[in-house]
């Protein structure tokens, strides 16, 4: 199928393709220009090629073009990582530039967001049967879940899957965003990933979660209870996705058991 597509667009393979559960992806060159070749084999990758295109090169990765389920998406060649920033001593200003990159994706745009964007409410399925197979912690990030998705605020196209290894250096283009999922709901739902990355062992740390809590809130322009209860919810829903495929979900237990914790606080 690549091969159709490089022969139309006029692209020259520049590396080997990688093929993740989601889709099929080959670095390329356009007329010289690094660029990225994306066929999705998932709906939510679907989902996150139209929200690209709607969001046209603000905040995220340009496409170059697109037909199907194919696109081509501009390529970072920067040297920065913010995965990297936060492993050496800079995990607030990794987070501080993450939040700009998300308030440019989440402000508004003239045209109307595409219809295929998944609501959360039907996101956090899988949540409420993990809590009522497994129990726990798991249980109480259900019922906030149940809580934050009845009283919705703020609902813009969201990314879905905002980490430190989804915002990339596109250097004199900045800081961008690539591989959304396509979801739509609150705005603060965007944040809750940051506290369960860029590692474990920072993920982790004692005290990480509430001094990255109080920064994000300030930075976002979030209510900090809000944002710790959009934590607790996502970190839960991550569980259940690690228990679904029979990966260990020990992180997110343990932001999630942060969360409440600061959240009783309050």
């Amino acid at each position: 199928m690549s091969s159709d597509y490089l022969a139309r667009w006029g692209l020259k393979p520049e590396g080997e393709v990688i093929v993740t559960r989601s889709s099929r992806l080959l670095p390329v060159r356009q007329n010289g220009i690094p660029a990225m070749l994306k066929i999705a084999l998932a709906a939510e990758e679907k989902s996150g090629g139209a929200l690209m295109s709607w969001w046209n090169g603000d905040g995220a990765a340009r496409v170059l073009a697109e037909d199907g389920d194919a696109v081509l998406l501009e390529r970072a060649e920067g040297q920065g990582s913010l995965v990297e920033l936060s492993r050496n001593g800079g995990d607030l200003e990794a987070s501080r530039i993450i939040c700009g990159v998300v308030a440019r994706l989440h402000d508004g745009r003239s045209r109307p967001a595409p219809p295929v964007l998944t609501p959360l409410s039907r996101w956090f399925q899988p949540l409420e049967a993990a809590a009522t197979m497994h129990g726990g912690i798991l249980v109480q990030a259900a019922a906030t879940a149940v809580e934050l998705l009845a009283t919705p605020s703020q609902v813009v196209a969201l990314h879905g899957d905002i980490h430190h290894g989804n915002i990339l250096d596109f250097g004199p283009r900045g800081w961008l965003a690539i591989d959304p999922k396509g979801l739509r709901g609150e705005r603060g739902f965007d944040y809750a990933n940051l506290f369960c990355n860029p590692n474990q062992e920072t993920a982790a740390a004692p005290g990480r979660l509430a001094q990255q809590a109080s920064v994000i809130a300030e930075v976002a322009g979030i209510d900090r209870k809000r944002l710790l209860q959009w934590v607790l919810a996502y970190a839960g829903l991550s569980a259940a996705w690690c228990l679904e495929d029979g990966e260990t979900p020990e992180l997110r237990f343990t932001v999630a058991k942060a969360a409440a914790a600061e959240l009783a606080k309050s």
